[in-house]
């Protein structure tokens, strides 16, 4: 029998009470079953998150170190303690869950909110972001912030993905030891919300919450076999989340299964006047109600793909052959729960985007494969940051001197050996801009991308083949409905191995997206139950096993 290694002791077997199950497997356990747990005195919350604590430091801080979790709340076990008395009820439903936040989502409490960033190490909030607040109002115990890709991936051109100065690297759970002779992953652990997505895949919290501009929701949560939420913008607060861009900025939930992603929506979709984007906010009393099985009946699916118009077909038509395999199964398995599958490419003015939507950006990531040659991030992202950026800093941030970007890059600059290992050229260029989003050209961007991604794209789309919602392989659709302010859902799809660069690797996720218009998460959600309740397809990362349980 093999050694325990460091802080395993707390792994024993702990015997449940003997009306309740045998034990928890916490790398498997929806959010829904530990609630239930919590409520039927099975585990007490003090258990419960030790038993997560005991796994980050088996996992995270030790044997594969997979580095998720950038810090934990030193507070967690006292609120812990303060809820062992209290079950979860309508009021309180998640009374007793540990729950990991992006470190970019403000607490007002001891722990700072640094996005990952050396400049911000010791910054903390003026107060809780809404959504922590209303994660607080239900009884959530916020175990601490998980690592990300500094500033949400818009620090530097080609930065890996779950990458921080502060942080270090984020590895994905089902390929942890495979790594360039960088260190950077071969496996990517997904986007920006990278350190959210790996802890809840790896059994290190009960659930996270993470944030997408575009992708970084979608996209780790298709390589760690997670269900996401990236909601329509405006169903959930953004305020005190330390931003890239408003346009398209959210939090999301990230959890193990549909009914889980919806049980937090009930939660955390809630207008707040500190953010105007939720004034027009639509949702259901219940977005758990109506997950059903046979939901899928019915529905008109758009599979934007025709091979007969290859040059037009750019999300399906350069797929690797597994992800074809993936996709040819999931659309076999929609036929077979009833529905009706449109297979026609996107309108060209929609994916290709709109004159003028994109700005020139010099790479000198050091570490880059493209370095000296010219990036084209979008022209929202770069002059929205240094507006929102800014904001944040005023209003949010305490605790700190670092009060605007340019704070931002002169301190970076002035510890270059730590803080730039791959840059700042994205920072470089937005601090070109005014900074008052006065521009012609931001307004420009800004309408064009509605235009092309919205009108000419996803409404156009919908429209012409009346459809209930889009499909999408990984995060392939993540721009077009981020753009147009639309939400996804991500659902486990299927495994597939190695890399566009044909590098040999384990196997790992891919999910599938269930995508469509705003304020549809709920029409969303019950095609993405109904189609994981039929395949079953999420498989636990190895290794990361263990025969833990908890008891009161």
């Amino acid at each position: 029998m093999d050694q325990p290694i460091r802080g395993d002791a707390r792994l024993a077997p702990i015997v449940a009470g003997t009306e309740g199950p045998a034990a928890l497997a916490p790398e498997h356990a929806p959010l829904s079953e530990i609630v239930d747990a919590l409520a039927g005195g099975q585990l007490t919350a003090s258990a419960l998150a030790e038993l997560y604590l005991a796994r980050i430091e088996a996992y995270d801080r030790n044997g594969p170190a997979l580095n998720s979790v950038r810090a934990l709340n030193p507070d967690a076990r006292a609120i812990a303690a303060e809820l062992d008395d209290i079950k979860p009820s309508v009021g309180r439903p998640l009374a007793g869950v540990p729950i990991l936040l992006k470190d970019n989502i403000a607490t007002g409490d001891k722990q700072p909110t640094t996005a990952g960033s050396l400049a911000l190490e010791c910054a903390r909030a003026r107060d809780d972001a809404t959504l922590v607040k209303l994660l607080r109002d239900a009884g959530a115990v916020i175990l601490g912030k998980a690592n990300l890709t500094e500033f949400a991936n818009m620090l530097a051109v080609d930065m890996p993905s779950g990458y921080s100065s502060l942080g270090g690297q984020v590895k994905n759970p089902y390929a942890p030891a495979l790594a360039d002779e960088h260190g950077i992953p071969v496996v990517q652990p997904g986007g920006s919300s990278s350190g959210s997505a790996v802890a809840v895949a790896a059994g290190l919290c009960a659930a996270s919450i993470g944030t997408e501009t575009s992708g970084s929701l979608l996209f780790p949560a298709s390589q760690t076999g997670l269900v996401t939420v990236k909601p329509t913008v405006g169903l959930i607060s953004r305020a005190g989340i330390l931003p890239l861009a408003h346009s398209q900025d959210t939090a999301g939930p990230m959890t193990r299964t549909v009914r889980d992603a919806a049980l937090l929506l009930n939660v955390l979709a809630a207008r707040d006047p500190l953010d105007p984007a939720t004034r027009k906010q639509r949702r259901p009393v219940d977005f758990t109600a109506g997950l059903a099985a046979d939901a899928i009946k019915g529905a008109r699916i758009g599979v934007p793909s025709d091979p007969a118009d290859p040059l037009n077909d750019c999300y399906y038509g350069k797929l690797p052959p597994d992800w074809v395999k993936v996709m040819t199964e999931t659309i076999k398995v929609l036929e077979d729960l009833g529905a009706v599958i449109v297979r026609a490419n996107m309108p060209t003015l929609g994916w290709i985007g709109g004159p003028g939507t994109t700005m020139a950006v010099l790479n000198r990531n050091p570490l880059s494969a493209h370095k000296g040659t010219i990036a084209r991030p979008p022209v929202v992202f770069l002059y929205e940051l240094k507006y929102d950026l800014n904001l944040y800093l005023r209003d949010w941030a305490t605790g700190t001197d670092i009060k605007t970007i340019s704070d931002v890059i002169a301190f970076n600059e002035a510890n270059a050996g730590k803080a730039l290992r791959f840059g700042q050229d994205h920072f470089l260029a937005a601090d070109l801009t005014r900074g008052d989003l006065s521009e012609r050209e931001y307004k420009s961007a800004r309408a064009m991308d509605l235009l092309s991604a919205k009108t000419r794209g996803m409404d156009a789309y919908m429209n012409q083949h009346k459809l209930d919602v889009v499909l999408f392989a990984g995060a392939t659709g993540a721009a077009i409905a981020a753009k147009a302010g639309y939400p996804s859902v991500m659902v486990p799809g299927g495994i597939v191995s190695g890399t566009t660069e044909s590098k040999d690797t384990p196997d790992y996720p891919l999910g599938v997206a269930f995508a469509g218009r705003a304020w549809s998460e709920h029409k969303l959600l019950r095609l993405a139950y109904a189609f994981e309740q039929a395949t079953h397809a999420r498989k636990p990362a190895p290794g990361l096993n263990s025969p833990l349980a908890a008891r009161p």
